[in-house]
């Protein structure tokens, strides 16, 4: 994949940015999705992309873009009971990896990698849902992405949710 028109510093003026570079992705994305068992479910994905700056007036081709990781993958599974006092009562968890990564388009800064772990615990009857989500289940400091500073990753998140459909 071939990305046009990507914003530049305007070399006749370092204050402005035009639309001058390109980028090139290459690799290959895989995901799978399926159930095991009655009421146990499956998601694992996994790529890799090899990016690189292909058209650049700030020196910076040849490159790899900031904030594509070369390796990332997941696992989430589920489990729902499927009878008795206690169908519809559901588990999950997962693990998320990115690996590292550039944090500038000049290639100077390395954002290192993170394991994130979540869970989910949820409960299903007829058309009602109600469920708690926990990201960043053990609460490790990582770092998200890198845009003109470093941005972490958000610490233990519990959120709760309550739904209806008709």
């Amino acid at each position: 994949m071939t990305k046009e028109n990507i914003t530049t510093a305007d070399p006749n003026n370092p204050t402005f940015s035009i639309q001058i570079g390109e980028q090139r992705s290459r690799g290959i994305e895989f995901d799978l999705a399926g159930r095991i068992l009655p009421g146990l479910n499956i998601i694992a994905s996994y790529s890799y992309i090899d990016a690189e700056i292909t058209r650049d007036n700030s020196g910076n081709q040849g490159n790899q873009p900031d904030n594509v990781p070369r390796n990332s993958a997941s696992l989430w599974t589920t489990y729902e009971i499927q009878q008795g006092d206690f169908k519809g009562l559901g588990f999950g968890g997962g693990v998320f990896f990115v690996g590292d990564r550039k944090g500038d388009l000049a290639n100077t800064l390395t954002v290192p990698s993170y394991v994130r772990t979540d869970a989910a615990i949820f409960y299903h009857r007829d058309n009602w849902r109600a469920a708690l989500n926990f990201k960043n289940l053990f609460d490790v400091n990582y770092i998200e992405s890198s845009y003109f500073g470093v941005y972490y990753g958000a610490p233990l998140t519990v959120q709760g949710t309550v739904s209806f459909s008709f």
